[in-house]
């Protein structure tokens, strides 16, 4: 079994190094992705040195900064194995708990696995009242528009079978990734489990890029696509 980690990067120097790390020191069969979206603060050079002594790693360049679901949609793209799993490049999600939520797909139980910030008993960093706020207002609503039982619509970590996520056509440049995926999973009447993790956040001094505007084009992206997308049946048989 082979675990493609798709990994968009933008101004990330200071967690680069560590985040790659513990990647590459989980127990699998890991083909990294890392899609650089011109960085300007020396991470595309950090990614260019790793690339020549690593090869589990695969370094894409853009050639101009089009934001994380830009990012997200080509190294998608180049994935080659059989699930694809979302990494940010901070250091908020642990990717030793790769294996719990692979689980589920592994049993053959599901398509489509997120990790839940909000279920489990894993540490969270507390941050911001407003941001948990949001992001409940937002997973109220899109269950409400695909009548799924999420409890963390936005979360990082969402892991696919390849084919099913290189069949479904990203729109979104920016952070509407998120809502959008989430529907389009929803339409394809995909099966969805959400497993617990832990959750260290970062403030906007660390680094932290995700602000009010991205959550009102969240909120336009789940109506949209809800309001576009036909429900579709799914065909795919699990194994």
């Amino acid at each position: 079994m082979k675990l493609s980690v798709v990994m968009p990067v933008y101004n990330e120097q200071s967690t680069l190094h560590e985040v790659i790390t513990r990647v590459l020191a989980v127990p699998l069969d890991i083909e990294l992705i890392c899609v650089d979206d011109a960085s300007t603060d020396g991470s595309r050079e950090i990614l260019s040195q790793i690339q020549t002594t690593d090869p589990q790693i695969r370094v894409l360049l853009q050639s101009k900064n089009m934001g994380k679901g830009a990012a997200l949609r080509r190294g998608i793209q180049e994935a080659t194995g059989d699930f694809i799993i979302i990494q940010d490049a901070d250091l908020e999600y642990d990717p030793a708990e790769y294996s719990l939520l692979l689980r589920p797909l592994l049993e053959g139980k599901a398509d489509v696995v997120y990790g839940s910030r909000f279920l489990g008993s894993g540490p969270h960093r507390v941050l911001y009242f407003w941001h948990s706020v949001g992001n409940w207002v937002l997973t109220l609503i899109s269950n409400m528009l695909t009548n799924m039982n999420m409890s963390d619509m936005e979360t990082c970590y969402k892991v696919f079978r390849r084919e099913t996520l290189q069949s479904i056509r990203i729109e979104e440049n920016r952070f509407g990734f998120e809502p959008e995926i989430t529907v389009k999973i929803a339409k394809r009447r995909l099966r969805v489990y959400e497993v617990g993790i832990s959750y260290s956040g970062r403030t906007y001094e660390e680094g932290k890029k995700i602000g009010w505007k991205d959550g009102f084009r969240a909120l336009w992206c789940l109506l949209k696509y809800s309001l576009r997308e036909s429900r579709q049946v799914s065909t795919k048989k699990a194994g």
